[in-house]
Protein backbone atom coordinates (compact mmCIF):
# COMPACT_ATOMS: atom_id res chain seq x y z
CA UNK A 1 0.00 0.00 0.00
CA UNK A 2 2.83 2.41 0.92
CA UNK A 3 4.73 1.88 -2.27
CA UNK A 4 1.72 2.68 -4.48
CA UNK A 5 1.06 5.90 -2.39
CA UNK A 6 5.11 6.55 -3.07
CA UNK A 7 4.31 5.80 -6.61
CA UNK A 8 0.96 8.14 -7.07
CA UNK A 9 2.82 11.18 -5.16
CA UNK A 10 5.90 10.45 -7.21
CA UNK A 11 3.96 10.94 -10.27
CA UNK A 12 2.37 14.18 -9.30
CA UNK A 13 5.89 15.99 -8.04
CA UNK A 14 7.09 14.96 -11.25
CA UNK A 15 4.55 16.12 -13.82
CA UNK A 16 4.79 19.49 -11.78
CA UNK A 17 8.62 19.60 -12.18
CA UNK A 18 8.19 18.62 -15.87
CA UNK A 19 5.80 21.59 -16.61
CA UNK A 20 7.97 24.41 -14.59
CA UNK A 21 11.54 22.91 -16.42
CA UNK A 22 11.39 26.71 -18.15
CA UNK A 23 12.58 28.14 -14.64
CA UNK A 24 16.27 28.13 -14.39
CA UNK A 25 15.75 27.90 -10.65
CA UNK A 26 13.85 24.55 -10.52
CA UNK A 27 16.18 22.52 -12.92
CA UNK A 28 18.30 21.51 -10.38
CA UNK A 29 15.65 21.03 -7.72
CA UNK A 30 14.11 18.80 -10.28
CA UNK A 31 17.52 16.88 -10.44
CA UNK A 32 17.61 16.36 -6.94
CA UNK A 33 13.59 15.39 -6.52
CA UNK A 34 13.40 13.20 -9.02
CA UNK A 35 16.76 11.22 -8.34
CA UNK A 36 15.39 11.18 -4.52
CA UNK A 37 12.26 9.70 -5.92
CA UNK A 38 13.81 6.94 -7.74
CA UNK A 39 15.59 5.79 -4.96
CA UNK A 40 12.80 5.24 -3.48
CA UNK A 41 11.11 3.33 -5.28
CA UNK A 42 14.03 1.50 -6.52
CA UNK A 43 14.57 0.22 -2.58
CA UNK A 44 11.23 -0.76 -2.00
CA UNK A 45 11.43 -2.95 -5.42
CA UNK A 46 10.28 -6.73 -4.90
CA UNK A 47 13.85 -8.62 -4.29
CA UNK A 48 12.57 -12.18 -5.39
CA UNK A 49 15.35 -13.25 -8.36
CA UNK A 50 18.17 -14.88 -6.79
CA UNK A 51 21.31 -14.69 -8.26
CA UNK A 52 22.32 -16.91 -11.21
CA UNK A 53 26.16 -17.14 -10.36
CA UNK A 54 25.40 -20.63 -7.97
CA UNK A 55 24.45 -22.05 -11.30
CA UNK A 56 26.44 -24.58 -13.36
CA UNK A 57 25.89 -23.39 -17.27
CA UNK A 58 28.09 -23.77 -19.88
CA UNK A 59 28.76 -20.99 -22.37
CA UNK A 60 31.06 -20.85 -25.73
CA UNK A 61 32.70 -16.87 -25.98
CA UNK A 62 35.38 -15.68 -28.39
CA UNK A 63 38.06 -13.65 -27.02
CA UNK A 64 40.19 -11.16 -28.58
CA UNK A 65 43.53 -10.98 -27.45
CA UNK A 66 45.34 -8.61 -30.47
CA UNK A 67 43.19 -5.77 -28.07
CA UNK A 68 44.08 -7.60 -24.52
CA UNK A 69 48.31 -7.81 -25.53
CA UNK A 70 48.41 -4.61 -27.55
CA UNK A 71 51.42 -3.12 -26.52
CA UNK A 72 52.90 -6.22 -24.51
CA UNK A 73 56.58 -6.78 -25.10
CA UNK A 74 57.51 -9.74 -27.47
CA UNK A 75 58.87 -12.32 -24.32
CA UNK A 76 55.99 -11.50 -22.34
CA UNK A 77 52.79 -12.00 -24.82
CA UNK A 78 51.54 -15.62 -24.70
CA UNK A 79 52.34 -15.56 -20.76
CA UNK A 80 50.42 -12.40 -21.00
CA UNK A 81 47.37 -13.71 -23.06
CA UNK A 82 47.15 -17.00 -20.82
CA UNK A 83 46.42 -14.60 -17.90
CA UNK A 84 43.80 -12.36 -19.45
CA UNK A 85 41.85 -15.57 -20.54
CA UNK A 86 41.97 -16.00 -16.90
CA UNK A 87 40.89 -12.79 -16.29
CA UNK A 88 38.41 -13.08 -19.04
CA UNK A 89 36.62 -15.94 -17.51
CA UNK A 90 36.62 -14.80 -14.06
CA UNK A 91 34.73 -11.78 -15.17
CA UNK A 92 32.26 -13.62 -17.21
CA UNK A 93 31.55 -16.61 -14.92
CA UNK A 94 32.08 -14.83 -11.96
CA UNK A 95 34.49 -17.32 -10.12
CA UNK A 96 38.25 -16.76 -8.96
CA UNK A 97 39.19 -20.49 -9.57
CA UNK A 98 39.87 -20.98 -13.08
CA UNK A 99 41.43 -23.80 -14.84
CA UNK A 100 42.72 -23.56 -18.55
CA UNK A 101 42.77 -26.38 -20.74
CA UNK A 102 45.95 -27.72 -21.97
CA UNK A 103 44.95 -27.91 -25.51
CA UNK A 104 44.11 -24.39 -25.23
CA UNK A 105 47.50 -23.74 -23.85
CA UNK A 106 49.16 -25.32 -26.67
CA UNK A 107 47.13 -23.28 -28.55
CA UNK A 108 48.11 -20.36 -27.56
CA UNK A 109 51.75 -21.43 -27.51
CA UNK A 110 51.49 -22.95 -30.76
CA UNK A 111 53.55 -20.21 -32.87
CA UNK A 112 55.44 -19.37 -29.89
CA UNK A 113 55.91 -16.77 -27.36
CA UNK A 114 55.40 -13.82 -29.46
CA UNK A 115 53.07 -14.47 -32.45
CA UNK A 116 49.70 -15.54 -30.15
CA UNK A 117 46.63 -15.66 -32.32
CA UNK A 118 44.21 -12.41 -32.33
CA UNK A 119 40.98 -14.57 -31.71
CA UNK A 120 40.00 -17.62 -29.49
CA UNK A 121 36.90 -19.46 -29.29
CA UNK A 122 37.20 -20.76 -25.72
CA UNK A 123 34.47 -22.65 -23.83
CA UNK A 124 33.81 -21.65 -20.40
CA UNK A 125 32.07 -24.29 -17.89
CA UNK A 126 31.12 -23.11 -14.48
CA UNK A 127 31.32 -26.37 -12.45
CA UNK A 128 30.93 -27.50 -8.93
CA UNK A 129 34.16 -28.09 -7.05
CA UNK A 130 34.14 -31.85 -5.94
CA UNK A 131 36.72 -31.82 -3.35
CA UNK A 132 35.15 -30.78 0.45
CA UNK A 133 38.14 -28.38 1.92
CA UNK A 134 38.46 -25.87 -0.90
CA UNK A 135 37.41 -22.43 -0.39
CA UNK A 136 35.19 -22.23 -3.17
CA UNK A 137 32.48 -24.14 -4.04
CA UNK A 138 32.49 -23.22 -8.02
CA UNK A 139 35.71 -23.29 -11.06
CA UNK A 140 35.31 -22.61 -14.36
CA UNK A 141 37.14 -24.64 -16.64
CA UNK A 142 38.41 -23.07 -20.11
CA UNK A 143 38.60 -25.25 -23.35
CA UNK A 144 39.58 -24.32 -26.83
CA UNK A 145 36.82 -24.58 -29.70
CA UNK A 146 38.40 -25.19 -32.90
CA UNK A 147 36.75 -22.86 -35.50
CA UNK A 148 37.33 -22.46 -39.20
CA UNK A 149 36.23 -18.62 -39.14
CA UNK A 150 35.38 -15.97 -36.25
CA UNK A 151 32.57 -14.24 -38.65
CA UNK A 152 29.17 -13.99 -37.12
CA UNK A 153 29.97 -15.84 -34.46
CA UNK A 154 28.50 -14.72 -30.85
CA UNK A 155 27.88 -15.78 -27.19
CA UNK A 156 25.89 -19.38 -27.27
CA UNK A 157 24.67 -21.47 -24.44
CA UNK A 158 25.51 -25.01 -24.88
CA UNK A 159 23.83 -27.92 -23.46
CA UNK A 160 25.83 -30.42 -21.91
Amino acid sequence: FLSVVLQQSCRSVSNFIDQNQHHPSTWIGSFVAKSCFFIVLSAMAPKGKKSTMTEVVTREYTVHLHKRIHGVGFKRRAPKAISEIRKFAEKHMGTKDVRVDTRLNKHIWSFGIRNVPFRVRVRLSRKRNEDEDSANKLYTLVTFVPVDSFKGLQTINVDE
